[in-house]
């Protein structure tokens, strides 16, 4: 169900790299929440680093919307980049397998695997 891969980048790099990653392949990134600072402002002693990425393709998240709005929940693709005893990675939840969760609608299965498919190539290139 996760696609997680490491890297010999920087997180810094890595997270820079993803966003470049991102716009390559016609997605937007919509908002990137950094969970480590977060946690951090609130006075939790967290020594991880974590930036959670919303992407977007606006074409693909309407193809899902207009066939059941209930997935709304499920949207936008999140993509992380951070960092685990000393180790930059980069990870997703597969969009096709859970929307398959979600959903039995066979067109809607078809776009999260076309997702799937970018978002995984996305990781790929900013690793």
């Amino acid at each position: 169900m996760y696609y997680i891969v490491m890297t010999n980048k920087s997180f810094n790099q890595a997270a820079t790299d993803l966003e470049s990653a991102v716009i390559r392949n016609g997605f937007r990134v919509l908002h990137v929440h950094d969970l480590a600072k977060t946690l951090r402002a609130k006075g939790v002693a967290f020594n991880e680093e974590c930036k959670v990425f919303e992407v977007c393709n606006p074409v693909q998240a309407a193809k899902v919307l207009s066939t059941d709005m209930r997935l709304n929940m499920a949207l936008p693709c999140r993509i992380s980049v951070f960092t685990e005893n000393g180790k930059t990675k980069i990870g997703l939840i597969k969009p096709a397998q859970m929307l398959s969760a979600l959903s039995n609608d066979v067109a809607l299965v078809e776009v999260a695997k076309e997702v799937e498919v970018s978002t995984i190539k996305m990781v790929d290139e900013a690793k």
